[in-house]
């Protein structure tokens, strides 16, 4: 059975704000369930793949204590779904941040798993 589009959004939209949040709760099986083994992520000039991902979440939340999405927009291209957002997040020491990001969506036999991502990360000053 065809899932709708309606569907597919909202299992992208929550899936992201689940990677989202356990960025600082070390959840690993949100990573481990939403990538694809063929993975290919760049993060603030690095090249992660899913491996490291699923390592890197499980290490621990390292010094994020809170990362909140603000937004997600998704829009489809047959099996292809693109997913566009933003979060806000709070270091220790106070230190905030977001991420604006990018993520590819594809669904293979049924299932939906990103394959690509891209995050830029931007300082916010002030309060």
């Amino acid at each position: 059975m065809l899932e709708s589009n309606d569907a597919v959004e909202r299992y992208i939209e929550q899936s992201e704000e689940e990677w989202a949040k356990s960025v600082a709760t070390n959840d690993a099986s949100v990573v481990r369930r939403i990538l694809a083994d063929d993975f290919v992520w760049v993060l603030d000039g690095r090249v992660l793949d899913k491996r490291t991902a699923v390592l890197e979440a499980a290490d621990g939340p390292g010094p994020f204590l809170s990362n909140t999405p603000d937004y997600v927009h998704v829009r489809f291209f047959g099996n292809t779904a693109v997913a566009q957002g933003s979060e806000t997040w709070t270091k220790t020491g106070g230190r905030r941040g977001k991420f604006v990001w990018t993520d590819t969506w594809v669904n293979r036999e049924g299932c939906w798993q990103i394959v690509n991502a891209q995050d830029t990360v931007i300082a916010l000053t002030g309060r």
